[in-house]
């Protein structure tokens, strides 16, 4: 596993449309805000752990965590905010040589997610880990080698590359195999994720299960 600590960064700059607009991070799951459950999962995880996020950042005053808008105007998708991760992480918290990242809206995230992916990494001399389950990859969940800084800088501004998957192809990624979580006979993606109305529905269901 990697020695160096690993800093993360919530993903939340997301516009929510599939969920009528709505800002994602303060919907409600469970009478909690969905970013909320995110964080209980992943801050033990990590060293530092910081939103990302535009807007007011006074929204998220209460989980006493860093608030940092994209470095890049605009909605420039999730490669903005891990690079927005990326920069802050090398000017506030320079130890760190490592970087991963989270969806705000996937709230049962495998606890042991990081351990896993800094394993994966420091197994394969990768410069980034990506977690999958299903056989499908979730880009923005993973592990990211805090010396790519510059790199995705310049794809982002210059190539004007904002697919993760053009961009990533470029590294050595490695992607880790995660299996449903299993609760009272029933199975669940621990990567389920939120977009519309019914996911959240179908979250406080999995929610009560795993109660």
């Amino acid at each position: 596993m990697p020695t160096q600590p690993i800093a993360g960064v919530i993903l939340a700059g997301g516009q929510g449309r599939r969920l009528g607009g709505v800002d994602k991070a303060s919907s409600l799951l469970g009478g909690k805000p969905l970013i909320e459950h995110v964080i209980a999962r992943v801050r033990p995880q990590v060293c530092r752990l910081i939103i990302n996020a535009s807007g007011d950042p006074d929204r998220f005053s209460g989980f006493g965590l860093p608030v940092v808008a994209d470095v890049i105007d605009g909605f420039a998708g999730p490669l903005a905010g891990v690079l927005t991760g990326l920069e802050w992480v090398s000017t506030h918290h320079p130890e760190a040589a490592w970087l991963a990242s989270f969806a705000v809206d996937t709230p049962f995230l495998p606890l042991d997610l990081v351990d896993r992916l800094a394993e994966a990494v420091a197994r394969e001399d990768a410069d980034i880990a990506c977690a999958r389950s299903a056989e499908r990859t979730h880009p923005v969940v993973a592990l990211w080698r805090v010396r790519l800084i510059d790199d995705l800088r310049h794809a982002l501004i210059e190539e004007d590359i904002h697919k993760i998957d053009r961009w990533t192809a470029r590294h050595h990624i490695v992607h880790v195999d995660f299996a449903p979580v299993s609760v009272n006979g029933d199975a669940f993606d621990p990567f389920f994720n939120i977009n519309r109305p019914e996911d959240l529905i179908e979250a406080g269901r999995i929610m009560k299960l795993s109660q």
